[in-house]
């Protein structure tokens, strides 16, 4: 193995960037810049995160008009769809023509 590597000069085989003998990628001045915003990102949205807009007394039940308004909504659209009652009168009244038997 160490014969292999000598007479093939150190060459990474395969794709070289995937892999488990992949290449290591430079580290360089901007990678190092990238990285750094990107924590300050997570820290500031993990700081606005852990800092609730409602409290928890506030939050208990804030929404439960919109949700009983929606839910209005959502049962008179599903009530709109149905025809209109029929009845069994209205049915068979062409039958009732003349009434001998009363």
């Amino acid at each position: 193995m160490l014969l292999t590597a000598v007479l093939r000069r150190h060459r990474i085989p395969g794709r070289q960037w995937i892999g488990k003998h992949r290449r290591p990628r430079a580290v360089s001045q901007l990678v190092k810049q990238n990285m750094v915003r990107r924590l300050e990102v997570e820290a500031e949205n993990h700081y606005w995160l852990s800092r609730p807009y409602l409290t928890a007394e506030q939050e208990f039940g804030h929404a439960a008009a919109r949700r009983a308004q929606a839910f209005e909504a959502i049962k008179a659209a599903s009530t709109s769809k149905f025809p209109p009652h029929r009845f069994v009168a209205d049915q068979l009244d062409h039958l009732r023509v003349t009434k001998k038997w009363s």
